[in-house]
């Protein structure tokens, strides 16, 4: 795992909000070190118009972030994936498609900013700490040794991310 782009796929239910948040973020931090990617197990088919308003916001990139069934991810034209981080507690409890290549594995679970109500600031701030979170803990995941590290030794400190 030390010199390759690492594919990194952010699973949510609705693939709507947090998943494409995570997919923008690691997309624009990853420095060309990773390539993100997005999905759902039931997948809303729309993305949430706040989520992008809030990658735009912190400077990520937004272009191709669309709503789509993880089943595209076991096409054999898919990208091979190196991690699958389920960033909802829905998506983490449900049986997944075994991914070819057996690609690590995480929970990152982060509270839904979809399902605050209020006002259109409290939603705003919602989708903003919620993608606060994100980037943390993908910044986390950045600074990694990636090189210097086992196969194991990757995928205990990728777990322990989503408990900080």
């Amino acid at each position: 795992m030390a010199d390759a782009v690492h594919n990194v796929l952010f699973l949510c239910t609705h693939n709507s909000a947090r998943s494409i948040l995570a997919e923008g973020l690691l997309n624009g931090l990853g420095a060309g070190r990773f390539r993100a990617f997005s999905a759902g197990s039931h997948p809303s088919g729309t993305v949430r118009p706040l989520a992008v308003q809030t990658l735009q916001a912190m400077g990520m990139p937004t272009a191709g972030l669309h709503s789509k069934d993880w089943s595209v991810f076991e096409r054999p034209d898919a990208p091979r994936l190196d991690f699958v981080i389920t960033v909802c507690d829905q998506a983490a409890g449900e049986v997944c498609p075994l991914w070819p290549g057996q690609p690590l594995t995480a929970h990152w679970g982060v509270a839904d900013p979809s399902a605050v109500q209020g006002s259109e600031e409290q939603q705003a701030r919602a989708y903003r700490d919620t993608a606060l979170v994100l980037k943390r803990r993908i910044e986390l995941m950045l600074a990694l040794p990636m090189p210097t590290l086992d196969r194991l030794a990757i995928q205990h400190e990728v777990r322990q991310i989503g408990k900080a």
